[in-house]
């Protein structure tokens, strides 16, 4: 099973074992009915569910996970929370999951069809889209600005790249 990172868990709340967390979304509000979420205990994805989610602001939220009370929720401080990929809001239009346009054909508005996204790095604030244009790679930063239409149907991403970017990565 793939997973992907909700946030995280960044100080105890009170005395009863409840846990303030950071919610890495634009949307934090989508993740108030969650059952459950996954905690990344080394190299396994152990499942803790939840008995409740209050958003208190911005991506913070507190949560009481089920059968886990003070001294055992001290010790979940700093663990990194996963949900399923398949448990994914559906987004629509141009927002996308940077998984979900992986492969798909991309398309600049002025040098036209560039190659296939290969996948994204996430490097501190700024995430860049790596194209492969046969066999060479062109790196495009993942901003909102740039991208213009997602076809999930024909598997095409549109893009309006700065000027001059692409160019720099065909050049012989």
């Amino acid at each position: 099973m793939e997973y992907f990172y909700l946030g995280l868990i960044t100080k105890p709340f009170g005395y009863k074992g409840e846990l303030t967390v950071f919610l890495d979304t634009d949307e934090p509000e989508k993740y108030t009915n969650l059952r459950a979420v996954f905690l990344l205990e080394g190299d396994e994805y152990i499942p803790y569910m939840i008995d409740s989610i209050e958003l208190r602001g911005g991506n913070n939220a507190v949560v009481k996970f089920a059968d886990v009370d003070g001294e055992e929720a001290k010790s979940l401080v700093k663990m990194e929370m996963y949900l399923p990929i398949t448990e994914l809001p559906p987004l629509t239009g141009n927002k996308f999951y940077y998984h979900e346009v992986i492969g798909f054909q991309v398309i600049d508005k002025i040098k036209g069809n560039i190659g296939i996204c290969k996948d994204f790095i996430d490097i501190s604030n700024q995430p860049i889209m790596q194209v492969d244009c046969d066999g060479k790679e062109i790196l495009i930063p993942a901003v909102d600005d740039i991208f213009e239409e997602v076809d999930r149907e024909k598997r095409i991403l549109r893009v309006n790249a700065p000027e001059g970017l692409i160019d720099i990565y065909l050049e012989e």
